[in-house]
């Protein structure tokens, strides 16, 4: 147990028998009255954010995740099988917890899986991953200085706004946490 005025951003603790991810912490002392910790945390399995008062003298339960760099492998109807990097161990971890994320997978790229008492709890994925357009429109001549968009679906079926000199077969890297379009990447 740590207490409350030890908590910091980035921590994992657990409240009312959930894990949460510390967001923000911020210490008041409104006048001469005690100390007051205001913690911004969101919920590890429902993904809700909430803040939450506690005084200086309250106490926490840190919580430690293992982390491991594991390979994506395959997708097996409504999970995705990783591979643990160094004993080779594979796992299944449903579509619901990767959520959104899970259309930035590609087949071999490493992600860090967190997991908390024998249990996944999150997959935290590389910050850009680069991936094929399959379908776009073809672009305009000379349309290469404007700020224009077009929709291009990917080889894992998400689609991102690209410009309009990207065309079918490019491979572009894409922002994971945003969902956009970085750059074009040179194939040799």
């Amino acid at each position: 147990m740590i207490g409350a005025t030890e908590v910091r951003k980035g921590m994992v603790v657990r409240y009312e028998d959930h894990l949460w991810f510390v967001m923000n912490v911020y210490h008041h002392t409104p006048g001469n009255l005690r100390a007051v910790i205001q913690i911004k945390m969101r919920n590890l399995t429902s993904g809700a954010a909430i803040e939450q008062r506690f005084s200086s003298s309250d106490k926490l339960e840190q919580a430690f995740i293992d982390t491991s760099e594991m390979e994506y492998l395959y997708q097996d109807g409504e999970t995705y099988v990783f591979m643990n990097q160094e004993s080779c161990e594979q796992i299944s971890i449903h579509k619901e917890l990767l959520g959104e994320d899970a259309q930035w997978l590609k087949e071999n790229i490493l992600c860090k899986v967190e997991v908390y008492e024998g249990r996944v709890i999150g997959v935290e994925l590389p910050a850009a991953v680069e991936l094929k357009v399959v379908e776009t429109e073809p672009g305009l001549k000379g349309a290469t200085i404007t700020n224009v968009y077009k929709a291009a679906k990917l080889e894992t079926g998400a689609v991102v706004q690209v410009p309009p000199f990207i065309e079918n077969g490019a491979v572009i890297r894409v922002d994971t946490r945003e969902g956009k379009y970085l750059d074009r990447v040179s194939v040799k």
